[in-house]
């Protein structure tokens, strides 16, 4: 504010000097009067940014009341403040509208003045001057509202995408948390729910003999060194820079260890692989895995015996299926674990993700055994549904076991 008061007060002593010096149109009225329409136009330059339409109806007061007694130099160098002020802080649509109206003044201004003197060169010059007195002040200040309303965009811009930009990295977290808590629950929950079962067991069973115990607390430490190991290995791979090679992802053809892990846990569990076993995506083999861990891991805390796993190697697809049979207690004879539901939810997910399907349900319909339990995963491994992107060095050729209708039982003797 200061400012503007200072710059007024200049202009108007600047006005002042030039009014004493003789810069005006001698029509034989004192000089005190000439500095009247100059105060009206300084008092404008007060007002010009917080009121620019007061400031412009000010400017045109003065010089109109500066043309009957003057003009003077000065009146009309700050009138063209009065102009550019109005033009840059007043609304939009009257900047246009000055522009074509300075433009008439300049052009009606030097005819007549030229009209008057009968001289073409008086109409040159008196054209030029209205000109660079009328339209160079608002077509200045049109340019530097461009630039200002450009540099107000801009910066709304960039707000607008840094704004996106923290919304994809939330969302980044987010998905990120959510499929490490996938991970987690996948791999942890089968060694846990087999230690909490056999744990159980062997505290509410008081006629266990000394070896069946030592069996009991084999499995448990056996499923517990491996849980920890599991978990290791997820914390390097959370910890490492870059990408290395996946030698240690879990997949399809390791499905046959989960099965084994299951009937050490104390269910009748069977393996059958149908088709011919390839190399599928690493998405989709990740996949398959996780979801067959998480479906013997339910059998296990929620279901009987027997379960029945197939792997079907069909074309453009790998079909996951493990049904078990449903009762309030399992082969170990105690109660099953409850559940929160985030193991269908866990499964859902990562057959959606690469492109696939999951049915999870009970027996009773579409030729299902009654008192069952089915979990049917549908994975799609052709390319226009998969990406089979390997990161690092990881191995592209590993060997998978080519028998034609393989069947794996590992089920205990007389079974």
């Amino acid at each position: 504010m200061k400012w503007v008061v200072f710059g007024a007060g200049v202009a108007f002593a600047a006005g002042v000097v030039l009014i004493a010096g003789g810069a005006y149109l001698e029509r034989g009225v004192p000089e005190w009067v000439l500095v009247i329409p100059l105060a009206i136009t300084c008092a404008g330059v007060l007002v010009r940014q917080r009121a620019p339409l007061l400031s412009l109806g000010l400017g045109v007061v003065a010089v109109t009341v500066d043309g009957f007694v003057g003009p003077s130099l000065g009146t009309v160098l700050v009138f063209t403040d009065n102009l550019y002020a109005a033009v840059l802080y007043g609304p939009a649509r009257l900047a246009r509208v000055l522009l074509g109206v300075t433009s008439t003044l300049a052009v009606l201004g030097g005819a007549v003045a030229g009209f008057i003197a009968g001289d073409w060169r008086a109409l040159a010059v008196m054209g030029i001057q209205a000109g660079l007195v009328l339209v160079t002040p608002v077509t200045t200040a049109l340019v530097l509202r461009e630039q200002r309303d450009r540099a107000a965009a801009e910066r709304l811009r960039a707000e607008q995408v840094a704004h996106l930009a923290e919304l994809d990295r939330q969302a980044a977290i987010a998905a990120e948390r959510t499929r490490m808590a996938r991970e987690l629950h996948d791999m942890i929950a089968n060694h846990f729910s087999a230690i909490a079962i056999q744990s159980t067991a062997a505290l509410s069973r008081k006629d266990l003999d000394p070896g069946t115990v030592r069996k009991v607390m084999e499995s448990v430490r056996e499923n517990s060194v491996k849980g920890m190991a599991e978990m290791r290995s997820m914390i390097g791979l959370l910890r490492q820079e870059g990408e290395e090679p996946e030698a240690t992802r879990p997949r399809l053809a390791d499905a046959e260890t989960l099965v084994q892990r299951v009937r050490r846990a104390g269910l009748d569990a069977g393996l059958r692989v149908d088709g011919d076993p390839r190399e599928v995506p690493a998405s989709v083999d990740l996949a398959g895995y996780r979801i067959l861990q998480e479906a013997l891991t339910n059998a296990l805390k929620h279901g009987d015996s027997p379960v029945d796993v197939v792997l079907s190697y069909e074309a453009g697809r790998v079909v996951v299926t493990v049904e078990n049979a449903v009762g309030a207690a399992g082969g170990s004879g105690v109660a099953r674990l409850p559940g929160a539901g985030a193991g269908l939810i866990g499964m859902r997910e990562r057959a959606a993700l690469v492109g696939g399907s999951l049915d999870a349900g009970p027996g009773g319909q579409d030729g299902m055994r009654r008192g069952w339990w089915r979990v049917r995963a549908v994975l799609p491994t052709s390319d226009a549904h998969v990406s089979t992107t390997y990161h690092g060095g990881g191995d592209r050729s590993r060997p998978v076991a080519a028998e034609r209708a393989v069947v794996v039982d590992v089920r205990p003797e007389g079974a």
